[in-house]
């Protein structure tokens, strides 16, 4: 698996180079969003207040930002779960014109379905280290602050080197866990088969 340092704003270059389990650090600008942003977007049909053109990364984030001596201060940081945003995961792709998503575990068919047309990637965080990203990221600027309020609201950051990322879906609608899955439920099949387990076993249901 390949190692990389990608900047944004990326361009098709970027993306279609990466495979999926590669590794990926992020330097750029970007911005957060959650479920409410998506919504106050494409469900209650509101502008999305800036430009996506050339900040096309977005975190899957609700991040914690205190205010010190009138500058927004990031205190901690952890991508949230991408796939319970899949109802939005197209949509956004398309319309914010995104390169990158950033988020825990994956997202669904329709928005790998999108990624694949739009040359566009998604990647999950290799590890569980909130605070130790914290200088490599800077607050810039907030929108919908009060709108949203301060989780949901999307923060424009400033990166270097925020990592590292694993690649899950590559920009031909690959899933790295799909794949995952198949190779466990093969090695598990084979397991049984050698413990003399039958088709018949079931896991203990406790509740």
């Amino acid at each position: 698996m390949a190692e990389y340092h990608l900047t944004a704003p990326l361009n098709d270059e970027d993306v279609e180079k990466l495979k999926l389990g590669d590794t990926v650090y992020i330097s750029g600008e970007c911005f957060t969003c959650r479920s409410r942003l998506q919504k106050y977007i494409f469900d209650e049909n509101n502008v999305l207040p800036f430009d996506t053109k050339d900040r096309n990364i977005l975190i899957h984030n609700g991040p914690i930002v205190i205010k010190e001596n009138g500058k927004w201060k990031i205190v901690s940081f952890m991508p949230t779960s991408s796939i319970r945003f899949e109802k939005w995961g197209a949509k956004s792709v398309d319309e914010w014109n995104l390169k990158m998503i950033v988020g825990k575990t994956t997202m669904g068919e329709e928005t790998a379905k999108m990624m694949k047309e739009k040359k566009c990637v998604h990647v999950s965080p290799r590890s569980v280290s909130p605070n130790l990203w914290i200088d490599s990221i800077k607050v810039q600027d907030v929108y919908l602050y009060d709108e949203l309020g301060r989780i949901e609201a999307a923060w424009f950051f400033k990166l270097k080197d925020l990592g590292p990322f694993i690649v899950d879906i590559d920009c031909k609608g690959n899933n790295y866990f799909d794949r995952l899955d198949k190779d466990i439920a093969d090695r598990k099949d084979a397991a049984l088969k050698k413990l003399g387990i039958d088709d018949s076993f079931k896991f203990t249901k406790l509740y």
